[in-house]
């Protein structure tokens, strides 16, 4: 009789233990660290370092960090969509600089990248190289 009883304990357990890991797994978290410098100057190299983790490496909006956000990071290859076929391009400038007035952006989600490219350099044309090469990258991967 304990012969058939053993895979009934066992299935048990394993479900016991696999809903503690979901559990666990739901509770997902935010480590912030302080941006390391780049020698990036290339848009896309600088979005794939920066922002990928919450916008994904596609831009829309799935990065590895995006679940653990109080918003989810937006689509950014729908801007132009968005605003009537025409790129944003002062509003994404201003979210980059932390002005704006965009909730997300600015606040403890969303790095004010102007004022770290910034603090990386003493040089202030390569900061606002950085700055504009992530936003000519943007603009160049709006969907058509």
């Amino acid at each position: 009789m304990k012969r058939h009883f053993v895979p009934v304990y066992l299935i048990l357990a394993l479900a016991t233990g696999l809903s503690c890991l979901a559990a666990f797994a739901q509770e997902k978290t935010i480590t912030k660290v302080p941006a390391k410098p780049t020698t990036a100057t290339s848009g896309k190299e600088l979005f794939r370092q920066y922002c990928a983790v919450c916008h994904g490496q596609d831009a829309k909006g799935a990065g590895p960090a995006a679940a653990a956000l109080k918003k989810s990071p937006g689509d950014l290859t729908q801007l132009s969509r968005k605003n009537n076929g025409k790129f944003p391009e002062q509003r994404v400038l201003a979210t980059f600089k932390g002005e704006g007035g965009v909730t997300a952006h600015g606040s403890a989600d969303m790095p004010i990248w102007g004022t770290i490219f910034t603090s990386m350099s003493s040089n202030l044309n390569e900061s606002q190289g950085r700055i504009y090469a992530l936003l000519n990258y943007v603009e160049e991967i709006q969907a058509k």
